[in-house]
């Protein structure tokens, strides 16, 4: 009697613990799946903890595009100048401990916008700040890399400037521990930091754009404008399986071009113009009227840093472009209502997962060659 009562019970035991298993179960596997979705879908939670970030007066669309993807608001800031034009800043909450992000374009006074980057970094840190980390769109000063007779050219190349090397220098004695930003002009400008670097490409974007937008891309060839941009121009040519070709420059000055002489057949197809950055557009109209001479049946402009100054703005309106398209590393809203032809493609999200993946220690090469949904 004994023995059948301990066998009772130990089924009974058995038949209490197969109850409980296939409940517990279904609702891990739902736990896990839902984990996984949200994983997949790259749905943010709505508080990412320890991570602040403020935006400077250059861009605040940008840094408020990024915040939005991420679920956060910016952070409080009042910047001011005083009477005689110095640059004041003050953080207006608690820093100590955070993960903290400043985005800062270097467009529009950039002198202005610099100083105020490297003051709002400098006030971050001494309020014991864990991290700070500098997302600039467009590095200003990029494009004096070297010492380079382009830019001052009745001088010397051994008294020439190289304000990038400066201007990285300045950014780590300011306190910033990592910078973010997007097609530097010479990559090699990476190497001017001691600290780690992030350069993300606006190539994935492009890419996309192109192939929604220009119906005849597959008889499309990708043209650089200078020597320089072969790399970027050839990567962009293999990932859509076209050809591509270049236009070789000579300067007298800086942004007025002698003479250029195309390396390529264009005639009857569609000419992509892909470049870094456009500031006065002397280069890339010139480029253009040389690629329909050619024979090319369309030309269209596509670059990263839309800076245009001067008389930018009305040569691109006077010139042969379908379309000349920018990203918007650099306020663009006044461009594209002064020039119809000007386009805007988005890369904040590309920024935004930048900030999410480093604030939680993962890999950022993905951004390299996709763009994030």
């Amino acid at each position: 009697m004994e023995q059948q009562g301990s066998s009772s019970t130990s089924s009974t035991d058995n038949d209490a613990t197969s109850e409980v298993m296939p409940v517990s179960q279904p609702v891990r596997a739902k736990s896990l799946l839902r984990a996984n979705l949200e994983k997949s879908r790259g749905v943010l939670q709505s508080r990412m903890p320890n991570i602040k970030v403020f935006s400077g007066t250059s861009h605040p669309d940008l840094a408020q595009r990024i915040v939005d993807r991420l679920g956060i608001d910016t952070g409080k800031v009042v910047t001011k100048k005083f009477s005689n034009l110095e640059t004041c800043v003050e953080i207006g909450e608690s820093v100590r401990g955070e993960d903290v992000y400043i985005v800062q374009s270097g467009s529009g006074e950039v002198n202005d916008n610099l100083m105020e980057l490297l003051i709002m970094i400098n006030a971050c840190k001494i309020a014991s700040a864990s991290r700070v980390t500098a997302v600039i769109p467009c590095f200003p000063y990029a494009r004096q890399d070297k010492k380079d007779k382009d830019f001052v050219p009745d001088l010397s190349t051994s008294r020439a400037p190289i304000s990038a090397k400066l201007v990285a220098n300045m950014l780590s004695v300011a306190g910033a521990d990592h910078i973010i930003t997007m097609d530097l002009h010479a990559s090699q400008i990476q190497g001017f930091f001691d600290i780690p670097v992030d350069n993300l490409f606006a190539e994935p974007a492009v890419l996309k754009w192109i192939k929604e937008n220009i119906a005849e891309w597959r008889n499309s060839i990708i043209v650089s404008p200078d020597a320089g941009g072969a790399k970027r121009v050839t990567s962009i040519a293999d990932r859509l399986n076209v050809e591509f070709a270049l236009i070789h420059k000579e300067r007298k000055k800086a942004n007025e071009v002698a003479s250029m002489v195309l390396v390529g057949d264009v005639k009857d197809r569609v000419a992509i113009l892909v470049d870094d950055m456009a500031d006065t557009c002397g280069t890339i109209c010139h480029a253009a009227e040389k690629l329909l001479e050619a024979g090319a049946t369309k030309v269209y402009a596509i670059l990263t840093h839309g800076i245009f100054s001067g008389p930018a703005i009305s040569r691109i309106n006077n010139a042969c472009f379908e379309a000349v398209v920018v990203t918007n590393t650099i306020p663009q809203d006044g461009h594209m209502k002064d020039c119809p032809k000007i386009q805007c493609i988005d890369v904040s999200m590309m920024f935004a997962e930048a900030v999410r993946r480093t604030h939680n220690g993962e890999s950022v090469s993905y951004l390299f060659s996709n763009v994030p949904y």
